[in-house]
């Protein structure tokens, strides 16, 4: 049996060697297209990054029920998936998840992280440090905005609360999109960029 890194390498490779990955399943909305990034990138306010003290994970209360059943989690996981099906618990039960970070496609839910592209802790040292926790909440649990997606679980570990100056999803052909995502997130919640971080920002849009 093919290990995940195995496959998740080999499948990248793949995805590499044909110049684009196979058609990608996880679309999550209010995507800025490459022009409207770059606006909105030119009216971020420019900072240092505030400090982490007293980030904590529980002051951005997530994966809120959504209806039913059915919290976030569950939501993004049936929104980003192909013929997804969940029990009366609404815990997707089967169904395929294309990972555009990696190129990998994953038949387990067990094996996908829903990534906050924009992660808790940097939005925390970039302006939610001062919110009210419900605000954190409708952060942590956005589903109109460019902020949550389907992913391979290890890539979004792997990821952690890295901004795109220290980190950048595998396959490169989605460094543009990724960067439209994360530029629009912050824009939305009106979050501070550094210099380093605005700086890749820029460079990854170059490639759209």
């Amino acid at each position: 049996m093919i290990a995940k890194s195995a496959l998740r390498a080999l499948l990248l490779v793949v995805a590499l060697l044909l110049g684009t990955a196979v058609a990608a399943w996880a679309t999550p909305p209010g995507i800025p297209s490459a022009a409207t990034a770059r606006t909105q990138l030119n009216g971020l306010t420019v900072a240092p990054d505030g400090p982490s003290t007293g980030y904590n994970r529980d002051l951005f209360p997530h994966w809120s029920t959504v209806s039913g059943s059915c919290n976030t989690r569950e939501e993004v996981l049936k929104r980003d998936g192909t013929n997804v099906v969940v029990d009366t618990s609404c815990a997707a039960t089967s169904g395929k998840w294309f990972s555009p970070y990696d190129g990998a496609t994953w038949s387990a839910a067990a094996d996908v992280d829903i990534d906050h592209v924009v992660p808790l802790s940097n939005a925390w040292k970039t302006g939610a440090r001062s919110w009210t926790t419900s605000k954190r909440q409708q952060f942590a649990n956005d589903l109109s905005s460019p902020q949550l997606i389907a992913v391979t679980d290890d890539v979004n570990q792997a990821k952690g609360d890295k901004s795109p100056d220290v980190w950048k999803p595998p396959l490169t052909s989605y460094h543009c999109t990724y960067a439209r995502m994360w530029i629009g997130s912050k824009h939305k919640w009106a979050l501070t960029v550094n210099s380093a971080e605005k700086s890749a920002l820029t460079s990854m849009l170059g490639s759209c």
